[in-house]
């Protein structure tokens, strides 16, 4: 919950100038709902920004109706969305979203044609208490199971909540050990499970994005903080190209 129209044109201005060419990986900004149409307008005005995909940061699982102050996958596909993000842990521990909930929403993304960046990850309790693979692969398993088929079309981001907006991230290593439960776990689903991006989304910063991302399941992150600071995101995007 993050931005101001302000902000927001002065964070993307920097981004155009940044991105001299189109980027060698897929760059998405994930925007809060009320600017969407800031950034839809921006993208279409700015040449430098039309490489740059625009996301939501959550969905409904509903398709219309009574449900004041939700917002519906058409709605974000009106303002050209590409993406939007479900199950992040902060819905899951702040707003009380459970598995079943965050798969509805991955499958109500679907239908409307956009990718839902399916976020997993545990807490640092879960994972001091050994649990961290049972606790991933329970919520991956939810949405698995309510999409079935279409599995192939979503994006999972494994974010340890432990690592969010601390300062704390995962090593290399560690990140990489839980990629590959999922990479796994995506294998034994579908056959075209090599579809699948699996992000990081623990603390990446310009700093630590080069080491991460050179692990072979970790195919891009999902930025927080250092998403807010055009020159470190732009550091991060030069990683990815590599």
């Amino acid at each position: 919950m993050n931005g101001s129209l302000a902000a927001n044109a002065a964070l993307l201005d920097a981004l155009a100038q940044g991105l001299d060419r189109a980027p060698a990986c897929e760059v998405a900004v994930c925007v809060p709902a009320p600017y969407l149409g800031q950034v839809q307008a921006m993208r279409s005005a700015q040449a430098g920004l039309a490489a740059i995909e625009l996301g939501a940061q959550d969905v409904s699982a509903q398709a219309s109706g009574a449900y004041t102050g939700e917002v519906s996958a058409a709605m974000l596909k009106d303002f050209g969305c590409r993406f939007a993000i479900v199950g992040h842990s902060e819905r899951r521990q702040y707003h009380g979203e459970s598995d079943a909930l965050v798969a509805d929403k991955a499958k109500a993304a679907l239908a409307s044609g956009i990718t839902p960046i399916v976020c997993v990850g545990e807490t640092l309790a879960e994972r001091e208490a050994g649990h961290t693979e049972e606790v991933v692969k329970r919520q991956l398993a939810a949405v698995i199971h309510t999409n079935g088929h279409c599995i192939s079309e979503i994006v999972v981001a494994y974010e340890p909540v432990w690592a969010i907006g601390t300062g704390k991230t995962a090593s290399p290593e560690e990140a990489q050990a839980v990629h590959a439960v999922l990479r796994a776990q995506l294998k034994a689903a579908t056959d075209q499970f090599a579809r699948v991006k699996i992000l990081y989304g623990g603390s990446m910063n310009a700093a630590n994005a080069a080491a991460l991302l050179a692990q072979p399941d970790i195919d891009g992150g999902l930025i927080g903080g250092a998403s807010l600071k055009a020159p470190d995101f732009l550091t991060i995007i030069a990683a990815a190209r590599k």
